[in-house]
């Protein structure tokens, strides 16, 4: 198979709701960091193959992944008990369970015993790591400004945990409230991906090469797909978690993330060091490229070799990339 290479990575900075980047068109959001992309690496743009993009407002019965929800409805492993359901007006459900990120965080907190203490100085670490990235400009080379803003706007340097105990969770009996949850934000990212003989031909300098990718599926209502899914990719590639220097893990929900080093036996020292979702915020379609671009940053900032970042998706899914600087 072709080798893949990370030419250049950027991100516009993160939109709070309500802040500077919603009244930015989703094109010209999108153009920025394309702009940069070929500005950086001073490729032609007649010379880009193609443009892969993320997006995600869809509702209903076509809510989340359709592919993995067509898929389950049709394999005959027992998971045609259990079809999706939907309709007009109508939460998408598993068999007689609704499916819910809210009641998937819960079922992962409870399972592995997370409790709502350690959620919460979860997220605040989440915060002061974010803020602090910000403030000893961390994100400068990653990020190209957008419009008014110039950095990310959704770290609350005012929480607390007083604050946090104050907010009601979001289910009757639940220990996940908003303030241990990803922030609706506006945002972009890109990354330009090359092959070997594009690398030749075009004379780039790559700073990183697609080491793995594959994602795996779990239940999905517990949606804790990370876990099989690093697995997974740790068995293919024959790496240990021991030689991952960095690891990002989309932090959708805070038990997601504390789960998976309890699940895995992985160093959490090394798990977004800078602040993730939580703080950062969860523009809808980006955080994958917004994940590897901060990856790759801080991989060449500290000279490690390689990270692995994994994120839930749709339908009980998670992927992973791990990457190799160069």
């Amino acid at each position: 198979m072709a080798e893949a290479y990370i030419v250049e990575a950027v991100r516009t900075p993160v939109g709070r709701r309500g802040g500077g980047l919603p009244v930015v068109h989703p094109a010209d959001l999108g153009a920025r960091v394309l702009t940069a992309l070929v500005e950086r690496s001073g490729i032609d743009p007649a010379a880009v193959d193609d443009v892969v993009f993320g997006c995600l407002d869809t509702v209903g019965p076509q809510a989340g992944d359709s592919a993995r929800t067509c898929w389950q409805a049709a394999v005959p492993l027992g998971l045609t008990e259990r079809p999706f359901l939907g309709g007009t007006g109508r939460r998408v459900r598993y068999g007689d369970r609704p499916v819910n990120q809210f009641a998937g965080a819960e079922t992962i907190a409870a399972q592995c015993g997370i409790g709502r203490e350690e959620q919460e100085e979860f997220a605040l670490r989440s915060h002061r790591r974010a803020i602090w990235a910000i403030d000893t400009g961390r994100f400068s080379r990653e990020t190209v400004p957008c419009g008014q803003v110039t950095v990310d706007e959704a770290p609350r340097r005012d929480t607390s945990l007083e604050k946090m105990a104050a907010l009601r969770p979001v289910l009757d009996g639940g220990t996940v409230t908003a303030a241990c949850s990803s922030q609706v934000s506006d945002g972009a990212a890109a990354l330009l991906l090359a092959s070997e003989r594009a690398v030749r031909d075009h004379g780039l300098r790559p700073r990183a090469r697609v080491h793995h990718l594959s994602a795996r599926g779990e239940d999905p209502i517990r949606m804790l797909a990370p876990v099989p899914a690093t697995a997974h990719a740790l068995k293919k590639t024959g790496l240990t978690l021991d030689a991952i220097d960095l690891v990002e893990i989309d932090e959708a929900f805070a038990p997601v993330v504390l789960a998976w080093p309890k699940e895995t036996g992985a160093d959490p020292g090394k798990v977004n060091v800078n602040g993730d979702a939580i703080a950062l915020g969860h523009p809808l379609g980006a955080p994958g490229a917004r994940l590897v671009t901060t990856l790759l940053h801080e991989l060449e900032r500290t000279g490690g070799r390689y990270d692995l970042k994994t994120m839930c998706e749709g339908g009980g899914q998670a992927n992973v990339t791990i990457i190799e600087r160069l």
